[in-house]
């Protein structure tokens, strides 16, 4: 099966500011988790954002399905099915779950079919639908990240880039969201995410990408980036993955 996206060679940064990536790039297959790592100030965040159309290409593609996307804005992106979930959830912390759900399909004009949607990611996740109409502020994080992520779905996306999940998540709940993850990607939702705990993210995904100072340096399946031993030592603690 092809590739659904391709990042070829991006050099990207912050405004007039200094190239956070130089050369980065990347392959994304359909239907699969793929875990981003590297050490902080790498690039991965910036990676995202490049990709979601929040940041200028200075050089270098992407091409999502074929299509070039550079110069488009993050709306035009999102309406061809890539959904982006940064580090702080981005959530609406006054507004109640189902309302922060409405709004996860705002470019969706048919508003029937909307509350429709709306109603099968809440039987998806049982515990939207216990909260609906409790305010999202008041939820705990790991609530507040699978309402973040089960918003995404209501577009029907084809890719969901996550920023961090676990971050600030107890291991159980951190695993309730790569659980989520697998779920969406039986789904046929093609995962991509940022993760700092490089192994349990490597555990959890189907391929594996090294980047570090805005280069990739490898990328693979992922079992193979958990054993090779110079990325287990510059990147994974030392510890052979089990």
């Amino acid at each position: 099966m092809g590739e659904l996206l391709e990042v070829t060679d991006i050099t990207a940064g912050y405004g007039d500011g200094p190239a956070i990536l130089d050369g980065a790039h990347l392959t994304v297959e359909p239907g699969k988790v793929h875990c981003i790592i590297g050490p902080n100030g790498a690039g991965k965040s910036t990676l995202l954002k490049a990709i979601a159309g929040m940041l200028k290409i200075r050089k270098g593609e992407v091409r999502f399905k074929g299509e070039r996307l550079n110069g488009l804005r993050p709306d035009q992106i999102m309406r061809r099915g890539i959904a982006f979930v940064p580090q702080e959830r981005a959530l609406f912390p006054k507004m109640t779950v189902r309302e922060n759900l409405r709004m996860g399909g705002y470019i969706l004009e048919d508003k029937h079919e909307l509350e429709r949607r709306i109603d099968e990611v809440c039987e998806r996740f049982p515990i939207l639908k216990e909260r609906a109409h409790q305010r999202a502020g008041t939820m705990s994080g790991g609530q507040q990240q699978t309402l973040a992520m089960a918003r995404t779905m209501i577009i029907r996306p084809a890719i969901v880039m996550l920023d961090e999940p676990s971050l600030g998540l107890a291991p159980k709940i951190v695993q309730e969201m790569f659980d989520i993850m697998a779920m969406m990607a039986r789904d046929g939702i093609t995962i991509l995410l940022v993760e700092q705990n490089a192994l349990w993210g490597l555990r959890n995904a189907d391929w594996g990408v090294v980047l570090d100072l805005g280069r990739t340096l490898f990328e693979g399946p992922a079992r193979e980036v958990l054993s090779d031993e110079r990325i287990q030592e510059l990147y994974l603690g030392g510890k052979r993955a089990a």
